[in-house]
């Protein structure tokens, strides 16, 4: 991707967001400076990935499934803004593999645990995928919360300029798995992920995790 137009498509982004929403970013600051990092959210709207992708401000990279590279102008767009495909419901081993690089070369790797938009707004059942990568390099993990971008729907809505927050938890590591099964593991590390994006959401958008035991770190 040539560089200029990605600052161009970054400049062109911003303004977007700055001009249609009122665009909120809270605790930015527990972004490490440096390292790989794994950042996990909520998926609201197609908006989401563009709008992560202009509050970091470090070098980026995003699994998006497959299907949005079918369109050659927008699978461009997505490979500008550091998105890679992945195959959905199965174990794609070449996304797994980039994945791991990018973690590697020290670059943040953002993953939506639900892989796909929920369209009620409330968190619904994760897949592994981001919990296997995590446990397979041992990155540090930031949880992200996204609120409003499931109103950016059609045109009218800019009319309304809606409240759009993201909102970034603490880092943190998935305990160690002593030697237990791959399954069970996955299972509970992906419990662990997205019980701490719900911990950064309004009660309304927690879904299914609504009820589960919060984490460790609400309770300090």
């Amino acid at each position: 991707m040539i560089r200029w137009y990605y600052y161009i498509a970054r400049l062109a982004v911003i303004l977007f967001f700055k001009v249609f929403t009122r665009w909120q970013v809270v605790d930015r600051e527990n972004i490490p400076a440096q390292g790989g990092l794994l950042l996990v959210s909520n998926h609201l709207s197609n908006a989401d990935p563009p709008l992560l992708s202009v509050t970091l401000k470090r070098d980026t990279l995003f699994m998006a499934k497959k299907e949005l590279f079918r369109n050659p102008i927008l699978g461009y767009i997505l490979y500008g803004f550091g998105a890679f495909p992945v195959h959905r419901g199965q174990l794609d081993r070449k996304a797994l593999r980039h994945a791991e690089q990018a973690l590697s070369d020290k670059k943040i790797l953002v993953i939506f645990p639900e892989a796909s938009r929920s369209k009620e707004a409330r968190l619904k059942k994760a897949f592994p995928g981001s919990a296997m990568i995590a446990v397979r390099t041992n990155a540090p993990i930031v949880p992200v919360a996204i609120t409003g971008t499931e109103k950016v729907v059609g045109l009218k809505w800019m009319l309304r300029r809606p409240g759009i927050q993201v909102r970034f938890g603490k880092p943190f590591n998935l305990p160690p798995t002593n030697g237990r099964k791959t399954r069970d593991v996955l299972d509970e590390s992906t419990s662990i992920v997205m019980r701490r994006i719900a911990d950064l959401l309004p009660a309304e958008y927690r879904g299914i995790y609504s009820d589960q035991e919060r984490s460790d770190e609400s309770q300090d």
